[in-house]
C-alpha cells in the first residue's frame, strides 16, 4: 500500500492561463519502492498561516479589517482558508512532481484578497492539507485503491513578488470592485450630472467633496 509524502518546491504563474492563476509544483515520493502508482485523484486544501510571519506597520494598517488593531491580534490573528482545489497525476513509479493548479480572483469581498493586497514583500506562508485517493498495482499487477490519509500536509512560502505579478498581469495598474446595483446606479447617475468622463474622476470628486485627503 503507497506511503506518500508530499511537498512544494516551486510556485509559479502560468504563462498562458486565460484567467488569473498559480501554479504550484507537488513533489510526492512514495516510500514504498518500486510500486506503481497508476494515478491519484490530488484534493489540497490550502490555508494562509498567518502567524507565520511579521508584518510591517504599513501592513498592519492594511490588515485592520481582517484582524483588528495589533494590540488584539493574539486573538484575531488565525489561519484563513484560501481555497480548495484538484488535480490528476499521471502513473509513476517512486516519485513524481504534479502540478497543483490555484484559481485566483482579485474580489475584494474575498478575505484572502485583502490579506494579499495588505502586504508589501517578504513572504506568505501557505500550509497545504492533501487528501484524494491513489490508484496502484499490488505486487501480482492488480488495480487497488486507497485513500490518502488526512495527515499528509506540506508547508511553503510563497513570495509577495510571486502574487504581484500574477495580479499586475491580469490587472495592469487596475483593482476591481463589485458594486450592488443600485449602488452603481446611484454612482452612474451621479457620474453623468457632473459631466466627468471616467469612473477615476467621479470617485476622486466624492472623496474631494467627503474631505478625504487625495493624493495625486
Amino acid at each position: 500500500m503507497p506511503d506518500l509524502s508530499f511537498q512544494i518546491v516551486e510556485a509559479e504563474v502560468p504563462p498562458f492561463a486565460a484567467a488569473p492563476m498559480l501554479s504550484f509544483k507537488v513533489s510526492i515520493v512514495n516510500k514504498i519502492v518500486q510500486e506503481r502508482i497508476s494515478s491519484i485523484m490530488l484534493r489540497s486544501q490550502i490555508r494562509l498561516a498567518v502567524t507565520r510571519r511579521r508584518y510591517s506597520s504599513d501592513e498592519q494598517i492594511g490588515l485592520l479589517e481582517l484582524f483588528g488593531p495589533p494590540d488584539r491580534w493574539a486573538d484575531t490573528l488565525r489561519s484563513l482558508l484560501w481555497m480548495h482545489t484538484n488535480t490528476v497525476v499521471q502513473q509513476f513509479v517512486d516519485n513524481t512532481i504534479a502540478d497543483l493548479p490555484a484559481p485566483c480572483t482579485y474580489d475584494f469581498e474575498i478575505a484572502s484578497t485583502k490579506y494579499f493586497y495588505a502586504l508589501k514583500d517578504g513572504d506568505i506562508p501557505l500550509d497545504f492539507l492533501f487528501s484524494g485517493t491513489i490508484f496502484y498495482e499490488n505486487e501480482e499487477g492488480q488495480l487497488q485503491v486507497a485513500q490518502i490519509p488526512w495527515s499528509k500536509e506540506a508547508a511553503f512560502n510563497m513570495p509577495v513578488a510571486l502574487w504581484q505579478e500574477m495580479i499586475a498581469r491580469y490587472y495592469p495598474n487596475s483593482t476591481w470592485l463589485r458594486l450592488q446595483k443600485n449602488v452603481f446606479d446611484q454612482l452612474y447617475q451621479y457620474k453623468v450630472r457632473q459631466g466627468l468622463p471616467t469612473w477615476e474622476e467621479t470617485v476622486l470628486r466624492l472623496l474631494h467633496t467627503s474631505g478625504e485627503e487625495v493624493q495625486p
